[in-house]
C-alpha cells in the first residue's frame, strides 16, 4: 500500500469559445495528436487552415504552462491529447420571404491540449 507513484507530469491548456466548428478543428488536431511539440509547431505553421491559429496558440500556452509550472523542458514535450469539444451556439435569425425568420446557428468549440515530457 505504500507505493511511490511517479508524479503526474501532464500539463493542460484550454481555449474556450473559439468561433469555429469543432468538426473543422478536429481535422487539424488529428494531424498534431501524438507528435513532439516542435514538430507540431512546424505542422501548424504551414497548414493552410483557419483552425491552425487558435490551435497553435493553445499549444504554445500548454508548453508555457509546462515550463513555468513544472519546469519541464520544451524540447522534450509531446502532445498526448488534443480534442475539440462543442461550445455554446450563437443563435441568430436571417430574414426571409413573407416575414419569416430563418434560424442560423453559429457553432463554437473548446480546444484542449495536454502535453507530457518524454523521459
Amino acid at each position: 500500500m505504500n507505493e511511490e507513484r511517479a508524479p503526474n507530469r501532464t500539463v493542460k491548456a484550454t481555449a474556450r469559445n473559439v468561433m469555429m466548428s469543432p468538426h473543422k478543428v478536429r481535422k487539424v488536431l488529428d494531424q498534431v495528436r501524438g507528435r513532439p511539440y516542435e514538430e507540431a509547431l512546424m505542422i501548424l505553421k504551414f497548414m493552410p487552415y483557419r483552425a491552425c491559429e487558435p490551435i497553435l496558440k493553445t499549444v504554445y500556452s500548454a508548453a508555457a504552462n509546462a515550463k513555468h509550472n513544472l519546469g519541464l523542458n520544451k524540447s522534450k514535450l509531446f502532445i498526448t491529447e488534443a480534442r475539440a469539444d462543442e461550445g455554446f451556439r450563437l443563435k441568430r435569425f436571417q430574414p426571409r420571404a413573407q416575414g419569416r425568420g430563418f434560424p442560423i446557428r453559429k457553432p463554437t468549440c473548446n480546444i484542449t491540449i495536454l502535453v507530457q515530457e518524454l523521459t
